[in-house]
């Protein structure tokens, strides 16, 4: 007679973290959760009642992984800050390294909680992000609470970069890439805020009377802040002022509309990088060029980043592997560039602080709510620097005092 293993609703909780991950909520569904696991849907029930227990289940594994790593250090006592932080930052790190394949779960699914199940992970986010900006404080005193915020997210999307894609790495050397660049980060020398920094800057231009313009906007928005599969064709039209029907003579489909929407990010991120290289001359110079127009492009545009980066999966099959070598071509188009500032580092590598700094960008932007001040965007791009060719050397210390 078989028996029911004792980890059962342990390997059903890792194969669905993995399937959600990957995949994305709407794209998994239980049946095909039991048949990974070996069993069939109704065996699935006795451990969990319905998808959203599971898929919450799934979320908060990661969050409390993420907080336990993070708890396993006090600094209370009289032990070095610095020590205490590097430690808390590679037990950070070795937790990301194993939970990799089901990162994604936490950066881009967590919208489909419900509101309260969506505060409650909020907050044990919060509380990492407020234990790494403690100790970042007694480390540079020359910053303000804020700063410490943004210092404290930019280390934590930088570690958890590596869940957004699939590029191979020894363990040992990711963890020390990751050490590096959050060594880096964390001597970053901020500009100063603008006066106006806590005003954010309304967007300025004339509307376009395009319809096809219109409800590609409206969708990117709605997309952006619900989620692909959380959006209706009928709601797209009612934001553009458009019934159903008229707004499939300009997009079949709703998976359309998001091809567009990535083609309009990918030709976007593209001429970025061609304007980069034709304007230069040396690395240095193309590198401060292509961050520089990114972080423009990410506040500018903050939504239509965010789906280009977040909604990749939900992608038509006929779209998605084009628009992924789009991607692909982009992502190392920077690392080559990368590559000529950094011998020490492998094309490989490059591509991991690549993929940290494009990442920095949309998360740290979104703490300072994408407010369009010189400083504002001058931060982001000094982080995304620290990240991809380092701050040359300077420590903490040095750059405190």
């Amino acid at each position: 007679m078989r028996r029911r293993p004792k980890n059962r609703k342990a390997q059903i909780a890792a194969v669905a973290a993995e399937a959600f991950s990957e995949r994305g909520y709407h794209g998994v569904s239980i049946d095909e959760i039991a048949k990974t696991v070996g069993i069939s849907g109704p065996a699935l029930y006795r451990h969990f009642p319905n998808k959203y227990a599971l898929f919450l289940h799934a979320v908060n594994e990661l969050a409390d992984s993420l907080g336990a790593a993070v708890d396993e250090f006090d600094a209370g006592d009289n032990t070095d800050p610095s020590d205490t932080l590097d430690r808390l930052l590679s037990a950070t790190i070795r937790t990301t390294i194993a939970n990799r394949r089901t990162g994604g779960l936490y950066r881009w699914e967590r919208r489909y909680l419900s509101k309260d199940d969506g505060l409650q992970v909020r907050d044990k986010m919060v509380a990492i992000n407020r234990r790494l900006a403690h100790l970042t404080a007694q480390l540079r005193p020359d910053l303000t609470d804020s700063d410490d915020v943004v210092l404290s997210t930019a280390l934590l999307s930088a570690i958890g970069s590596i869940t957004t894609h699939r590029a191979p790495l020894s363990n040992r050397r990711l963890h020390q890439l990751l050490l590096d660049a959050c060594h880096s980060i964390l001597a970053t020398p901020l500009v100063p805020l603008d006066s106006d920094s806590g005003e954010p800057q309304a967007k300025s231009g004339l509307a376009t009377s395009n319809k096809r313009e219109v409800l590609l906007h409206e969708a990117i928005l709605l997309f952006d802040a619900r989620g692909y599969h959380d959006v209706s064709i009928e709601e797209i039209g009612a934001a553009a002022g458009i019934n159903a029907s008229g707004v499939y003579r300009h997009f079949p489909s709703k998976a359309d509309l998001l091809a567009a929407a990535f083609h309009r990010a990918g030709d976007r991120v593209a001429m970025s990088v061609e304007s980069a290289l034709t304007e230069s001359s040396t690395p240095d110079q193309a590198l401060e060029h292509l961050v520089d127009v990114f972080v423009r492009l990410a506040f500018d545009h903050s939504e239509l980043m965010s789906v280009y980066f977040a909604e990749i999966g939900n992608l038509p099959k006929a779209h998605r592997s084009d628009l992924r070598n789009i991607q692909r071509l982009n992502i190392e188009e920077w690392a080559r560039i990368v590559a000529e500032l950094r011998a020490d580092l492998s094309a490989v590598e490059c591509r991991f602080l690549v993929h940290a700094a494009l990442i920095l960008s949309l998360d740290v932007g979104q703490v300072m709510h994408f407010r369009r001040t010189e400083s504002n965007q001058r931060r982001v791009q000094q982080l995304m620097m620290a990240v991809l060719v380092g701050n040359r050397g300077v420590p903490v210390e040095e750059v405190s005092s």
